[in-house]
């Protein structure tokens, strides 16, 4: 069966009165989920701060896509080679419409993905406001809008389209919760927009339209079938462009900080196993032990964050089926391993 995951169920953003507004162990505001704290969190964009945020897919590190400074920020934050362009989030289509030029392929790809996990990569318009610097300098803008009910209430209350790439150091595992940004970035950021834990746990798939050829550049959380179930066949990006289209084509990227080894049957001796299926004991991390790729997909980045602990010399990864969901989830882990 196909998998994909472009829309979530989940709870609208709060209302009532004002929760708490924590700090994390490193003196960032920690904002939770309420309209107070989402009126902090537009004001820090539009005053050209960067705020983590929760979407469907990764936490995000949002800045004002408009804003060279905010732009500037992002790169610096992450530790980040300004040649790798950003993902633009929109709060609608029409938002998007009005900085891209859209062709059939993604008016078609937006009425049955969007909001959701799938980014396109489309020409700039020549009145595009987005930063030239979130773009690498190309003539294609990365764009989406996400299918989180906070990620799209601080889109509409900044009023402006953010820059979001995952929330972590560039390379690094992304970050599927609060902690996970805390822990990475520390107080490299103005805020974090706390929404809990990421209901895909992948980045988005990546699919470029703006030549006569659909190639896909990311697998992500909307599987290549259900893509090409749209709008046909797909080529398949092998990556070897000198200047990425967009993120997630880096070599080295989504890495633990101790080795991982793939496609392995049993932890050798300090090995922390990272299992999948139900043939396992249960002493060990399971990415789904019923054998579910989506599953396995939300709980990937989790459970990296989980095991890489200098107490084990490394992870031992189980096969992962290459099929639906599981493209995406042996493209971050074969990235992964090529830093380690």
């Amino acid at each position: 069966m196909v998998q994909s995951l472009s829309r979530t169920e989940s709870k609208e953003p709060l209302a009532g009165p004002a929760a708490l507004s924590l700090v994390t162990r490193k003196g960032i505001p920690l904002l939770k989920e309420n309209t107070e704290n989402l009126t902090k969190a537009a004001t820090i964009i539009s005053e050209g701060g960067l705020v983590a945020f929760p979407t469907e897919t990764v936490y995000g590190l949002g800045g004002d896509a408009t804003n060279d400074d905010a732009i500037a920020g992002i790169f610096e934050a992450k530790g980040r080679p300004r040649f790798n362009p950003l993902i633009i989030h929109f709060a609608d289509v029409e938002s998007a419409a009005a900085s891209v030029f859209f062709n059939e392929q993604a008016e078609a790809l937006a009425r049955v993905f969007w909001p959701g996990a799938l980014t396109m990569v489309l020409k700039r318009r020549p009145d595009c406001p987005v930063s030239l610097l979130a773009s690498a300098g190309l003539d294609t803008l990365a764009v989406r809008v996400p299918n989180h009910p906070l990620a799209h209430a601080l889109l509409k209350a900044a009023n402006t389209p953010i820059a979001a790439p995952s929330a972590n150091r560039s390379g690094h595992i992304s970050p599927t919760m609060a902690a996970h940004v805390e822990e990475s970035l520390g107080d490299d950021i103005d805020a974090i927009l706390d929404g809990g834990p990421c209901a895909i746990g992948l980045e988005s798939t990546v699919i470029d339209l703006s030549t006569d050829s659909p190639t896909l550049l990311r697998p992500g959380g909307v599987s290549r079938e259900d893509i090409e179930a749209v709008i046909g066949p797909l080529q398949v990006s092998d990556g070897s462009e000198e200047k990425p289209r967009s993120p997630g084509m880096l070599k080295r990227h989504y890495a633990p900080m101790i080795p991982l080894r793939l496609n392995a049957e049993k932890p050798e001796p300090g090995e922390a196993l990272l299992a999948f299926g139900s043939d396992v004991s249960a002493r060990h991390a399971n990415l789904s032990r019923s054998g579910d790729l989506v599953e396995a997909a939300a709980n990937l980045f989790a459970m990296l964050h989980m095991l890489d602990q200098p107490g084990f010399k490394g992870i031992a990864v189980m096969t992962i089926p290459d099929t639906g969901l599981g493209l995406a989830i042996n493209d971050r882990l074969k990235r992964a391993v090529s830093s380690s």
